[in-house]
C-alpha cells in the first residue's frame, strides 16, 4: 500500500495507463493472430483486408509507445512476407 499521497495518485495512474496499454496490445495481438489464421487458411483476399487492420493497429500501439517501433516493423515485415508467399 502507498504511504504518501503521492505514491497513491502514481498508483491510481499506474492502474489506468496499465489498463490502457493492454487494451492496445490485445487489439494489436488480436489483428495479428486474425491474419496470421487466414494466411494458413490461404485466403489473400481476406487476409489482405485483416492485414491493412493488423498494421493500423500496430501502428497506433508504437504511437502509443505499447511497443517499439522496431517491434511492430519485424511484425509487419513477417506477416507481409509470409502474405506475399501466398499463391
Amino acid at each position: 500500500m502507498p504511504n504518501t499521497k503521492s505514491a497513491a495518485k502514481a498508483m491510481r495512474q499506474a492502474l489506468r495507463r496499465r489498463a490502457r496499454n493492454l487494451q492496445a496490445k490485445n487489439k494489436f495481438k488480436g489483428a495479428v493472430k486474425e491474419v496470421k489464421k487466414l494466411i494458413t487458411a490461404g485466403k489473400k483476399s481476406d487476409a489482405l483486408e485483416a492485414m491493412k487492420k493488423a498494421m493500423s493497429a500496430l501502428d497506433k500501439a508504437v504511437k502509443k509507445n505499447v511497443i517499439k517501433k522496431g517491434s511492430a516493423s519485424r511484425k509487419k515485415s513477417r506477416l507481409a512476407k509470409a502474405l506475399a508467399k501466398l499463391k
